[in-house]
């Protein structure tokens, strides 16, 4: 297909934001270019009311459903600006013959330096000591030390692999579950596989970097928390669905897990009124592990360089459907 005589839709609100030239030379390469107008991700009705005629389609965190596929009377391929693909209906892209992409490793080290600084927010309590300097005060909060605790990272693909060789540094015995171990990797970083119900007893950390799947949605409830260990502390820069945060709430309210912190809710943004966010003890970000320009600029490169080779016709390198 002549890419000059194609349109593509571009949603994510970061892309070309670190990298101008990805915008550029997208806009030099087609015919027609068509950004998010919102600022955000797009709902199922927006994205259905911006799809006719549209050829490629770089997407972000949209309501890509088979409601809004209807309208795509010319989309030959979904290129993912991110991993997970969720929030895509893959039988319906399916059914249309539309090929989906998306961008694995493009921000596991970010994403993985969120992680680890989540931890270290929460054990040295730094956004209580940087608001408490800011009023006045001057507390002596009392810190919990990294070194030589136990961590589980459950989840071991491109992130938790990041985030095993930072915390190997600190001198942590790292425990790992993964359905596909990487024996040779665990080797090389002192990492030891184990089932799911025999890491949460013996994990200080518990961080997850799980996919998205019908087996892992809400996996972190009142069972899940009741085997971890008293006083442990949970980190979710993954997908906010993988917990009940009913039950998490509980759980840290009652002081039996010392802390969470969390980059991704099940509802995003979450409504100021979630019980989560009025707990001392809980740190809320934004959604933000990707946000680094290291893996904007890589998401972006990928995402752009697979749907552009899909509209000339050619295997796209990461297919996932």
């Amino acid at each position: 297909m002549e890419l000059k005589n194609c349109t593509l839709l571009v949603t994510p609100t970061s892309y070309g934001k670190n990298d101008p030239s990805l915008k550029t030379e997208l806009e030099q390469l087609v015919g027609k270019v068509i950004y998010n107008p919102t600022g955000k991700p797009l709902t199922s009705a927006e994205v259905a009311a911006l799809l006719p005629g549209v050829d490629g389609y770089i997407a972000g965190l949209d309501g890509i459903d088979a409601a809004a596929l209807a309208a795509a009377d010319r989309l030959k391929v979904i290129a993912r600006y991110g991993v997970g693909v969720d929030c895509v209906d893959l039988e319906a892209t399916h059914q249309r013959g539309i090929i989906v992409t998306n961008t694995p490793g493009a921000n596991s080290v970010s994403v993985a330096e969120l992680a680890l600084g989540l931890i270290l927010a929460l054990i040295r309590q730094i956004p209580e000591a940087a608001t408490a300097t800011r009023q006045g005060k001057f507390p002596r909060l009392s810190g919990v030390s990294l070194e030589g605790k136990t961590v589980g990272i459950l989840g071991l693909g491109a992130i938790g692999k990041q985030l095993a060789r930072r915390l190997h540094a600190f001198d942590c015995r790292l425990l790992a579950f993964d359905p596909y171990p990487d024996l040779e990797f665990a080797r090389a970083h002192a990492v030891q596989y184990l089932p799911l119900d025999e890491i949460l007893p013996q994990a200080d950390f518990i961080s997850l970097h799980l996919p998205l799947l019908p087996e892992t949605r809400r996996l972190v409830d009142q069972s899940f928390l009741a085997k971890m260990k008293k006083g442990a502390y949970l980190v979710n820069t993954a997908r906010g669905e993988v917990i009940d945060e009913t039950a998490l709430y509980e759980a840290l309210q009652s002081g039996y897990l010392r802390g969470a912190a969390l980059d991704a809710f099940a509802t995003e943004p979450p409504d100021p009124s979630n019980p989560l966010l009025a707990l001392p003890q809980l740190i809320g970000t934004p959604h933000l592990g990707a946000q680094t320009d290291g893996a904007t600029n890589n998401m972006g490169r990928m995402a752009l360089e697979d749907c552009l080779t899909v509209l000339r016709g050619e295997a796209p390198k990461y297919r996932v459907f």
